[in-house]
């Protein structure tokens, strides 16, 4: 019995290491493919209600098929569901570059090309969506100690070649962007298409702890949604969809101010997206290692409110770009650096929040209800977002797209006030007192640029065999 308990152990351990490995892959698929999907809809000539509509209808589509999840791994291994939906996913690239050459080599009418692309896109979220709660359960029964401090520093890493992935792809864009800008994206979707199928077969060689269901485990979306005024995890489930009904307003529209309204070059706006995932990448490991320590609810408290005043920040653009367009790049990058700290941090804490909140057999369950409210959020609000944000108006010389962001920054300040309160902690932590974040970021910081240093430096000077 205890030979099987440590043979076990290993394979835990060796599966922790295969999850980082299949992370860097997804990261290419994410540098070089999700990143670039609302740019390569402006190419083919989306409207601002469409750049809503391809963040909106994905988010719902993928989150409902989550809802069949559970009774796939009553049937089915999860790694055997992963590995094959993943695979299903990364095919998805193939029709998506499909399209860019029937419509600058064809001229099939730009409206029809956008909608394709939304409707591709949401097949491949829609896998996506499916195998969410399966990996999330699975991750649950190998990663049992100090969570937090695992993903991350998992996210950590994957978010360092995300960040590498989506730098080449915009030096790709804009050397072809003048030329052959479909070549580009050619380029950087097949990449995303070889890295999530080298992900699919990562995921096969994962190790899979025997999952039981007892019967009385199972309960409805309709009977989630009753339990909620009674359950705290309901309650979380609430906070965390309105939060992102309110993100989804102003969301899928940043790229789109950008590259429509200050007419941003590709590596320009690459530099503004890149700023998010270096803030993220600083910050991940340390938010991980704050939130073993205070609580999730505690990094979801402070993460949540700063969150509010990111898209506020925002309507300084108009101001600060008739200084010059360089100063107004050099202050988004500040901001999204700032943005990429602080959702690390939220979104980080609403995972190991679940882990902490629920049974393994409820895991996937769990999950599924909890993304199929946040699919109904992102919805309403991109889709809300996009009507807005076609109309023709001025408010208080704001355009449209402006005023989307105001009303995101209100709208998230609203929710995080109302419901903020209505969530209690699920696990013992430590006492939180005043002044502390502070003080602990600083000196995580430090460390962790110690423990980089030291790491990649003993890769570059490891001994080479003679």
């Amino acid at each position: 019995m205890e030979q099987k308990e440590n043979n076990e152990e290993v394979l835990k351990e060796k599966t922790k290491k295969l999850s980082i490995k299949e992370g860097i892959a997804y990261s290419f698929m994410d540098g070089f493919g999700l990143r670039y999907i609302t740019p390569y809809a402006l190419a083919l000539g989306a409207s601002n209600s469409q750049i809503g509509f391809l963040s909106s209808i994905p988010s719902l589509f993928g989150n409902f098929c989550q809802l069949f999840t559970s009774r796939l791994i009553e049937k089915y291994p999860r790694k055997k569901i992963l590995a094959f939906g993943v695979l299903l996913q990364a095919l998805m690239w193939l029709p998506l570059i499909s399209i860019g050459f029937f419509f600058f080599y064809k001229g099939i009418d730009s409206y029809i090309t956008p909608s394709l692309v939304i409707l591709i896109y949401s097949i491949l979220i829609a896998f996506g969506g499916i195998l969410n709660p399966i990996w999330n359960s699975l991750m649950n029964d190998i990663v049992k100690v100090n969570s937090g401090t695992y993903f991350g520093r998992r996210n950590k890493i994957i978010g360092a070649f995300s960040l590498v992935s989506l730098l080449i792809g915009g030096f790709i864009l804009d050397y072809f962007k003048h030329t052959k800008l479909f070549i580009g994206f050619c380029i950087i979707f097949g990449i995303a298409f070889i890295a999530r199928s080298i992900s699919a077969y990562i995921l096969s060689k994962h190790y899979e702890p025997e999952l039981k269901f007892e019967k009385e485990y199972y309960f409805s979306f309709k009977q989630f949604l009753k339990k909620i005024p009674q359950s705290n995890f309901g309650r979380f489930a609430v906070l965390i969809s309105l939060m992102m009904f309110a993100t989804a307003i102003a969301s899928p529209f940043f790229s789109v101010y950008m590259l429509k309204e200050l007419n941003f070059s590709y590596i320009n706006w690459t530099l503004v997206v890149i700023a998010s995932s270096l803030g993220s990448l600083m910050f991940m490991a340390l938010w991980g290692k704050f939130a073993d320590k205070y609580g999730n609810i505690r990094v979801i408290k402070i993460t949540g409110f700063l969150i509010s005043i990111i898209p506020l920040l925002w309507l300084a653009s108009p101001l600060i770009i008739k200084i010059s367009e360089t100063s107004l790049i050099f202050y988004l990058i500040l901001v999204e650096l700032f943005s990429g700290a602080v959702w690390a941090g939220f979104n980080l804490s609403i995972i190991n929040f679940i882990y902490d909140a629920v049974t393994r057999q409820r895991m996937a369950l769990c999950f599924a209800y909890s993304n199929m409210l946040n699919g109904f959020g992102v919805f309403i609000g991109a889709s809300l977002g996009g009507v807005i944000s076609s109309l023709n108006f001025m408010f208080i010389g704001l355009s449209p797209i402006l005023f989307v962001f105001l009303l995101s920054g209100l709208a998230r300040l609203f929710v995080y006030f109302i419901m903020i309160s209505k969530v209690k902690e699920v696990r013992e932590v430590q006492k939180y007192e005043k002044g502390i974040l502070k003080k602990e970021m600083a000196h995580g910081l430090k460390e962790e640029a110690k423990k980089d240093f030291l790491y990649f430096s003993s890769k570059w000077t490891k001994p080479r065999p003679t």
